[in-house]
């Protein structure tokens, strides 16, 4: 079995051998061996742009239109307006308006009998993701969020919206629902401003629906100082707990 193995080893070596004779002596002929030149300063540009070793470019692909990636279909989304949002929609249309017509490049219209925001792209929208970015935004101002807290889901990537009922932390019914939201929002809105202040970010309350707006990690920091506050947490011990979250925010940043 060895002596047979050692023959079958040797076989293999020979034809290796061949074959990179064979192969050295057609690249020999085709005059492919040639030694590249020399780059100079001037040739450094064309070497960024994707030249490599053996004179072989590499191909160069431009960037493609929001129009070319979604093969020529044009998008459209539509966000309800709710009939709380309808009076600040019709006051703050320019605000809400300009950052999407100027800055995404979108389409914009309100339609007065479905009472909705539709958004459309167009031959000079740069990118497929901004309409997505628009309808988020359109979201979280009908959700009750100010403009100018809502445009920063345009400008940044790592900010979402979570929202929650009371009755999903605990289940109240009459005044006990009643109390759980005043413990929430506080006197004149002071506990709500201080975990806004503490966790930076932003709370809507509407009924018995909680919006957040943050990051994720300040999301899970307000939810759980909002958590204890409906379970009847004392808000003595929520603004220690945010006190001290809010210094360690501020040694970390």
């Amino acid at each position: 079995m060895s002596e047979a193995a050692a023959a079958v080893r040797v076989e293999t070596r020979k034809k290796r051998a061949s074959k990179r004779a064979r192969e050295e002596a057609e690249d020999e002929a085709d005059g492919t061996f040639e030694s590249a030149p020399m780059a100079t300063d001037g040739d450094e540009e064309e070497e960024d742009d994707g030249a490599t070793a053996g004179g072989v470019r590499r191909p160069i692909f431009g960037p493609i239109s929001a129009a070319t990636a979604s093969g020529g279909k044009i998008e459209y989304r539509k966000i309800r307006c709710p009939p709380n949002r309808l009076t600040p929609l019709r006051t703050q249309w320019e605000q809400i308006m300009t950052p999407i017509v100027q800055h995404l490049k979108l389409q914009i219209r309100f339609n007065p009998k479905t009472r909705s925001v539709e958004l459309k792209t167009s031959t000079e929208t740069e990118d497929v993701g901004v309409i997505q970015k628009a309808q988020d935004f359109l979201e979280a101002y009908m959700m009750g969020f100010e403009v100018q807290d809502a445009v920063a889901l345009l400008r940044l990537d790592d900010l979402y919206v979570e929202s929650f009922l009371v009755s999903d932390v605990r289940i109240l019914q009459g005044d006990h629902m009643s109390r759980a939201i005043g413990r929430v929002v506080g006197q004149e809105g002071k506990t709500r401003f201080a975990i806004e202040n503490a966790t930076r970010t932003r709370i809507v309350i509407a009924d018995q629906k909680i919006h957040i707006l943050g990051t994720f990690a300040n999301i899970a920091l307000a939810r759980d100082a909002i958590c204890n506050l409906i379970i009847g947490a004392p808000p003595g011990k929520v603004y220690n707990q945010m006190r001290n979250v809010a210094k360690r925010m501020n040694e970390r940043f």
